[in-house]
Protein backbone atom coordinates (compact mmCIF):
# COMPACT_ATOMS: atom_id res chain seq x y z
CA UNK A 1 0.00 0.00 0.00
CA UNK A 2 1.10 3.57 -0.57
CA UNK A 3 0.86 6.11 2.26
CA UNK A 4 -2.66 7.28 1.36
CA UNK A 5 -3.90 3.69 1.24
CA UNK A 6 -2.27 2.93 4.60
CA UNK A 7 -3.89 5.95 6.24
CA UNK A 8 -7.27 5.07 4.82
CA UNK A 9 -6.89 1.45 5.91
CA UNK A 10 -6.01 2.35 9.49
CA UNK A 11 -9.10 2.45 11.67
CA UNK A 12 -9.68 2.24 15.40
CA UNK A 13 -10.79 -1.39 15.61
CA UNK A 14 -13.07 -2.28 18.51
CA UNK A 15 -13.46 -6.03 17.95
CA UNK A 16 -10.78 -8.40 16.71
CA UNK A 17 -10.93 -11.93 15.33
CA UNK A 18 -9.52 -13.98 18.19
CA UNK A 19 -8.85 -16.91 15.87
CA UNK A 20 -6.17 -14.97 13.96
CA UNK A 21 -2.84 -14.51 15.70
CA UNK A 22 -0.29 -11.81 14.97
CA UNK A 23 3.36 -12.42 14.24
CA UNK A 24 5.18 -11.29 17.40
CA UNK A 25 8.29 -10.29 15.45
CA UNK A 26 6.30 -8.13 13.01
CA UNK A 27 4.74 -6.22 15.90
CA UNK A 28 8.18 -5.82 17.45
CA UNK A 29 9.50 -4.53 14.12
CA UNK A 30 6.70 -1.95 14.01
CA UNK A 31 7.83 -0.80 17.46
CA UNK A 32 11.37 -0.46 16.16
CA UNK A 33 9.97 1.80 13.43
CA UNK A 34 8.12 3.78 16.12
CA UNK A 35 11.49 4.83 17.57
CA UNK A 36 12.04 6.81 14.36
CA UNK A 37 9.21 9.17 15.29
CA UNK A 38 10.16 12.82 15.83
CA UNK A 39 10.53 13.74 19.48
CA UNK A 40 11.38 16.84 21.47
CA UNK A 41 15.16 17.43 21.65
CA UNK A 42 15.67 13.76 20.71
CA UNK A 43 15.73 12.72 24.38
CA UNK A 44 13.23 9.93 23.64
CA UNK A 45 11.48 9.87 27.02
CA UNK A 46 9.42 6.80 26.18
CA UNK A 47 9.21 3.06 26.70
CA UNK A 48 7.10 0.49 24.88
CA UNK A 49 5.70 -2.55 26.68
CA UNK A 50 4.75 -5.31 24.24
CA UNK A 51 2.23 -7.66 25.85
CA UNK A 52 1.52 -11.09 24.36
CA UNK A 53 1.35 -13.34 27.42
CA UNK A 54 -2.23 -14.72 27.64
CA UNK A 55 -2.13 -14.51 31.44
CA UNK A 56 -1.08 -10.86 31.44
CA UNK A 57 -3.47 -10.02 28.59
CA UNK A 58 -6.33 -11.35 30.71
CA UNK A 59 -5.33 -9.10 33.61
CA UNK A 60 -5.38 -6.09 31.31
CA UNK A 61 -9.07 -6.55 30.47
CA UNK A 62 -10.45 -5.23 33.80
CA UNK A 63 -7.66 -2.62 33.97
CA UNK A 64 -8.92 -1.35 30.59
CA UNK A 65 -12.54 -1.25 31.80
CA UNK A 66 -13.55 -4.49 30.08
CA UNK A 67 -13.39 -3.05 26.56
CA UNK A 68 -13.81 -5.51 23.71
CA UNK A 69 -10.84 -3.88 21.99
CA UNK A 70 -8.73 -5.44 24.75
CA UNK A 71 -10.61 -8.66 25.52
CA UNK A 72 -10.52 -9.72 21.85
CA UNK A 73 -7.02 -8.40 21.07
CA UNK A 74 -4.18 -10.66 20.04
CA UNK A 75 -1.52 -8.45 21.63
CA UNK A 76 -1.21 -5.12 23.43
CA UNK A 77 1.36 -2.35 23.44
CA UNK A 78 1.53 0.10 26.33
CA UNK A 79 3.23 3.41 25.57
CA UNK A 80 4.87 4.83 28.67
CA UNK A 81 6.46 8.23 29.30
CA UNK A 82 9.70 8.34 31.29
CA UNK A 83 10.33 11.96 32.18
CA UNK A 84 12.11 10.64 35.27
CA UNK A 85 14.90 9.36 32.99
CA UNK A 86 15.62 12.76 31.42
CA UNK A 87 19.17 13.02 32.79
CA UNK A 88 20.14 9.54 31.62
CA UNK A 89 18.63 10.00 28.16
CA UNK A 90 20.14 13.50 27.72
CA UNK A 91 23.53 12.13 28.68
CA UNK A 92 23.21 9.40 26.03
CA UNK A 93 22.28 11.95 23.34
CA UNK A 94 25.20 14.17 24.36
CA UNK A 95 27.67 11.31 24.05
CA UNK A 96 26.28 10.48 20.62
CA UNK A 97 26.47 14.11 19.53
CA UNK A 98 30.12 14.44 20.55
CA UNK A 99 31.02 11.48 18.33
CA UNK A 100 28.65 12.60 15.59
CA UNK A 101 30.18 16.08 15.43
CA UNK A 102 33.72 14.73 15.39
CA UNK A 103 32.77 12.39 12.57
CA UNK A 104 30.66 14.67 10.37
CA UNK A 105 31.39 18.33 11.14
CA UNK A 106 34.21 20.45 9.66
CA UNK A 107 37.19 20.48 12.07
CA UNK A 108 37.04 24.26 12.56
CA UNK A 109 33.41 24.04 13.78
CA UNK A 110 33.66 21.00 16.01
CA UNK A 111 34.72 22.68 19.25
CA UNK A 112 31.88 25.23 19.20
CA UNK A 113 29.26 22.67 18.23
CA UNK A 114 30.35 20.35 21.02
CA UNK A 115 30.21 23.23 23.53
CA UNK A 116 26.69 24.07 22.31
CA UNK A 117 25.55 20.47 22.75
CA UNK A 118 27.12 20.27 26.20
CA UNK A 119 25.26 23.39 27.24
CA UNK A 120 21.99 22.15 25.74
CA UNK A 121 22.01 18.55 26.97
CA UNK A 122 24.20 19.00 30.04
CA UNK A 123 22.52 22.11 31.47
CA UNK A 124 19.33 23.16 29.67
CA UNK A 125 17.62 19.76 29.41
CA UNK A 126 18.08 18.93 33.12
CA UNK A 127 16.81 22.42 33.93
CA UNK A 128 13.69 22.07 31.78
CA UNK A 129 12.65 18.52 32.63
CA UNK A 130 13.35 18.50 36.37
CA UNK A 131 10.28 18.32 38.65
CA UNK A 132 9.77 19.21 42.28
CA UNK A 133 6.13 19.73 43.31
CA UNK A 134 5.65 22.53 40.78
CA UNK A 135 8.27 24.77 42.39
CA UNK A 136 10.93 24.37 39.72
CA UNK A 137 8.33 25.00 37.02
CA UNK A 138 7.30 28.25 38.72
CA UNK A 139 10.89 29.54 38.67
CA UNK A 140 11.31 28.45 35.03
CA UNK A 141 8.18 30.37 34.02
CA UNK A 142 9.33 33.42 35.96
CA UNK A 143 12.74 33.32 34.27
CA UNK A 144 11.18 32.94 30.81
CA UNK A 145 8.74 35.78 31.48
CA UNK A 146 11.65 38.10 32.27
CA UNK A 147 13.65 37.03 29.23
CA UNK A 148 10.49 37.30 27.11
CA UNK A 149 10.36 41.04 27.74
CA UNK A 150 13.47 41.46 25.62
CA UNK A 151 13.18 38.72 22.97
CA UNK A 152 10.97 35.86 21.78
CA UNK A 153 11.19 32.88 24.12
CA UNK A 154 9.30 29.67 24.89
CA UNK A 155 6.93 30.34 27.79
CA UNK A 156 5.44 26.85 28.22
CA UNK A 157 8.03 25.59 30.70
CA UNK A 158 6.03 24.80 33.85
CA UNK A 159 6.20 21.25 35.17
CA UNK A 160 2.80 20.54 33.66
CA UNK A 161 3.87 22.09 30.33
CA UNK A 162 6.91 19.80 30.17
CA UNK A 163 4.76 16.81 31.08
CA UNK A 164 2.56 17.65 28.09
CA UNK A 165 5.65 17.82 25.84
CA UNK A 166 6.71 14.33 26.95
CA UNK A 167 3.22 12.92 26.31
CA UNK A 168 3.02 14.57 22.87
CA UNK A 169 6.36 13.03 21.98
CA UNK A 170 5.21 9.58 23.10
CA UNK A 171 1.96 9.95 21.15
CA UNK A 172 3.97 10.61 17.98
CA UNK A 173 5.71 7.27 18.53
CA UNK A 174 2.34 5.56 19.07
CA UNK A 175 0.95 7.03 15.84
CA UNK A 176 4.05 5.91 13.93
CA UNK A 177 3.57 2.43 15.35
CA UNK A 178 -0.07 2.28 14.27
CA UNK A 179 0.79 3.38 10.73
CA UNK A 180 3.53 0.75 10.57
CA UNK A 181 1.04 -1.86 11.78
CA UNK A 182 -1.44 -0.85 9.08
CA UNK A 183 1.31 -1.31 6.52
CA UNK A 184 1.59 -4.92 7.73
CA UNK A 185 -2.15 -5.39 7.35
CA UNK A 186 -2.55 -5.40 11.14
CA UNK A 187 -5.18 -3.43 13.06
CA UNK A 188 -4.90 -1.31 16.18
CA UNK A 189 -6.96 0.80 18.54
CA UNK A 190 -5.48 3.55 20.74
CA UNK A 191 -7.17 3.52 24.14
CA UNK A 192 -7.41 6.14 26.83
CA UNK A 193 -10.06 4.27 28.80
CA UNK A 194 -7.94 2.51 31.41
CA UNK A 195 -7.07 2.61 35.09
CA UNK A 196 -3.54 4.02 34.97
CA UNK A 197 -2.73 2.91 38.50
CA UNK A 198 -3.66 -0.69 37.78
CA UNK A 199 -1.80 -0.67 34.45
CA UNK A 200 1.33 0.67 36.14
CA UNK A 201 1.04 -2.04 38.78
CA UNK A 202 0.68 -4.77 36.15
CA UNK A 203 3.87 -3.54 34.47
CA UNK A 204 5.67 -2.88 37.77
CA UNK A 205 6.47 0.70 36.73
CA UNK A 206 8.13 3.26 39.02
CA UNK A 207 6.31 6.31 40.32
CA UNK A 208 7.95 8.61 37.75
CA UNK A 209 6.58 6.67 34.79
CA UNK A 210 3.19 7.56 33.27
CA UNK A 211 0.90 5.69 30.90
CA UNK A 212 0.50 7.55 27.63
CA UNK A 213 -1.88 5.12 25.95
CA UNK A 214 -2.68 1.45 25.54
CA UNK A 215 -2.83 0.22 21.94
CA UNK A 216 -4.62 -3.04 21.25
CA UNK A 217 -3.54 -5.09 18.24
CA UNK A 218 -5.17 -7.77 16.10
CA UNK A 219 -7.11 -8.42 12.92
CA UNK A 220 -10.50 -6.76 12.64
CA UNK A 221 -13.50 -9.09 12.85
CA UNK A 222 -15.44 -8.24 9.69
CA UNK A 223 -17.90 -5.40 10.04
CA UNK A 224 -17.98 -5.81 13.82
CA UNK A 225 -14.44 -4.49 14.06
CA UNK A 226 -15.18 -0.94 12.91
CA UNK A 227 -18.16 1.31 13.46
CA UNK A 228 -19.26 1.80 9.85
CA UNK A 229 -17.99 4.67 7.76
CA UNK A 230 -15.33 7.02 9.05
CA UNK A 231 -16.43 10.53 10.06
CA UNK A 232 -14.16 13.53 9.64
CA UNK A 233 -15.05 17.22 9.81
CA UNK A 234 -15.10 19.05 6.47
CA UNK A 235 -11.52 19.89 5.59
CA UNK A 236 -12.35 23.57 5.05
CA UNK A 237 -13.48 23.75 8.66
CA UNK A 238 -10.09 22.74 10.02
CA UNK A 239 -7.74 24.03 7.29
CA UNK A 240 -6.59 27.65 7.48
CA UNK A 241 -4.15 29.20 5.04
CA UNK A 242 -2.62 32.57 5.86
Amino acid sequence: MNLEEILNYRRSVRVYDKDIALDHNKVKYCLELATLAPNSSNVQLWEFYHISSPELMEKFVPACLGQAAVSTASQLVVFVTRQDLHRKRAKAVLQFERNNIQKNSPPERQAKRIRDRELYYGKLMPFLYARFFGILGFFRKLAMAIVGIFRPIVHQVSENDMRIVVHKTCALAAQTFMIAMANEGYDTCPLEGFDSGRVKKLLDLPAGAEINMVVSCGIRKGNEGIHGDRFRLPFDEVYHHR
